[in-house]
């Protein structure tokens, strides 16, 4: 089950890391200035993640005139979860998938591609819809966007190395350590980013099985959207890949290391979970 305390101290963990790297980059004023860009960058987050991101992708908001039955799901799915009605939105986009963003259930949102729409059926399209509510409503949507930004911002820190040889205490040139942290940190923070992402994806399965009160159609959901996904690019996560993980299945190909630290569990497990959730009522841990 997924574990707020624990998604906190994984979180702790790459602010920690992206300090670290500032430090060993650029010793004790390194260290100064990187705490103070995490914080800065946490703030800027919590207030604009929801704007950074629909930016991103090209979403559009809509409401009950232009999509009714959509907006009218989500609207009957939000009031059945018990949550404020979030603002809803459509990317003009073939690949199927989904997402929900925003800072808190009173100022959240949904998003689905126009290619989702598309291809399930309104059964199906509940279950997703659930499962991005389910997102909301347990307030994790705000972490997975800051964990985005903070391992991006790692990534980026960590390519100064390239340039700017680490120093040791003494002020000596110390090339090993800038080796060191071009690879070790960005993979770390890969690391640290999936395992939220994962335990987030779970939680938001079973969230969404109870708040449709039919697992099995998000499972069907999951079988059919991960069989267009695999063919169809998603133009616009393929520009902004930290974006991938908000995603209610990853549209980036899995080959190589994206396969390796995939931000999503296994299609197949997720399934699983869920039917054995629509035969017994309880979601397996």
């Amino acid at each position: 089950m997924f574990n707020l305390a624990k998604t906190a101290i994984l979180m702790a963990v790459i602010t920690a890391l992206f300090i670290f790297v500032g430090g060993v980059l650029g010793g004790g004023q390194g260290l100064i200035i990187a705490f103070l860009l995490a914080v800065g960058m946490n703030f800027f987050s919590y207030w604009n993640s929801d704007k950074m991101v629909l930016r991103m992708v090209g979403a559009n908001p809509v409401d009950e005139s232009n999509y009714p039955k959509y907006y009218q799901m989500v609207r009957e799915l939000s009031q059945k979860a018990g949550l404020p009605m979030p603002k809803v939105y459509i990317i003009e986009e073939d690949a199927p998938n989904a997402f929900a963003t925003g800072r808190n259930p009173e100022n959240a949102a949904v998003a689905a591609t126009t290619g989702i729409l598309s291809i399930l059926t309104e059964r199906e399209l509940r279950g997703v819809m659930a499962h991005e509510l389910s997102h909301v409503k347990h307030r994790d949507i705000l972490i997975s966007t800051i964990a985005a930004t903070m391992a991006g911002a790692i990534s980026s820190l960590a390519n100064f190395a390239m340039f700017f040889s680490p120093k040791d205490s003494e002020g000596r040139s110390n090339p090993i350590a800038g080796i060191l942290v071009m690879f070790l940190a960005p993979l770390a923070a890969s690391l640290i980013q999936m395992t939220i992402s994962r335990a987030r994806e779970y939680e938001a399965d079973r969230g969404g099985g109870e708040i449709s009160g039919d697992p099995e159609a998000l499972a069907m959901a999951l079988r059919k959207i991960e069989n267009y996904v695999k063919g169809i690019p998603f133009q616009a996560i393929e520009e902004h890949p930290a974006v991938a993980q908000m995603m209610i299945m990853n549209p980036l190909s899995a080959g190589g290391l994206r396969g390796l630290f995939s931000t999503h569990p296994d299609t197949e497990e997720r399934v699983r979970k869920l039917l054995q959730m629509s035969k017994t009522g309880i979601y397996p841990n």
